[in-house]
């Protein structure tokens, strides 16, 4: 199986869920839900215990790998995200093709292809940079660690919000899936598929970094060169910025 990782940023930390953090999720998920309609929140602390579980069943079965969002400088669990949909491809290939029918996905055969996903934030920390350093960090670990040719993204065709924020991403639309899955609201619904290649990953961690450094502006110089408040702290290597 895959090894659960730790992948430290500068406003956040994404730590391998457990069970352990069904309180901290359970009050990161209770404050305004206003923004949570289409997308599948869990509500007190039952159903965010369920949610859990549901979470650890996939990663037991090799094909999800799911994290807790940890805000640095609060120390407060603030969301959840995951890979998902993990799959090797093997030669001769599977038939039927899809997710399960290959190998399972290990450390020493790493996902071929993934999805990230199942991503939601308290509404306190949502806009404020937390999303695009999760999503630089996961595909940082996905396109330079596991190697991965595509990652996947999706979301509820009617969530025009989500969808700007994933192409802002850089990611690219690939079209609408019609009567998909069911609908977390109680309807079906129809899912916006987008995704970004290997060959399209240094473009869109470039527009990610940049998107950070933006955050910067207004910052005192010496916050610039890595001093002082932690938010602003960063670090150069091989003269590129890494958060």
């Amino acid at each position: 199986m895959l090894t659960p990782v730790r992948l430290p940023g500068r406003l956040i930390c994404l730590e391998p869920m457990t069970i352990d953090h069904v309180n901290d999720l359970c009050n990161a998920a209770s404050e305004d839900r206003s923004t949570y309609t289409y997308t599948n929140v869990p509500f007190g602390l039952e159903e965010t215990k369920r949610y859990i579980e549901g979470a650890l069943m996939s990663f037991a079965k090799g094909r999800a790998l799911p994290f807790v969002v940890r805000h640095i400088e609060t120390d407060r669990i603030i969301g959840t995200t995951r890979f998902l949909d993990l799959e090797v491809f093997s030669w001769p290939p599977p038939w039927p093709p899809g997710v399960a029918n290959g190998p399972t996905p290990t450390d020493e055969t790493p996902p071929s292809v993934a999805e990230i996903g199942s991503t939601w934030f308290a509404s306190s920390v949502q806009r404020t940079g937390v999303n695009t350093e999760c999503k630089l960090l996961m595909l940082t670990h996905a396109f330079e660690s596991w190697h991965t040719i595509r990652v996947t993204l999706k979301t509820d065709a009617r969530n025009t919000r989500s969808r700007s924020s994933i192409q802002r991403l850089g990611a690219t639309f690939e079209g609408i899936r019609r009567a998909h899955a069911p609908a977390s609201d109680g309807g079906i619904r129809d899912t916006a598929y987008f995704s970004i290649l290997a060959e399209e990953w240094p473009a869109v961690r470039t527009n990610l970094l940049e998107r950070l450094q933006k955050g910067l502006r207004g910052c005192p110089k010496s916050h610039e060169n890595g001093e002082g408040h932690p938010r602003c702290n960063f670090v150069k290597q091989k003269e590129t910025i890494l958060w």
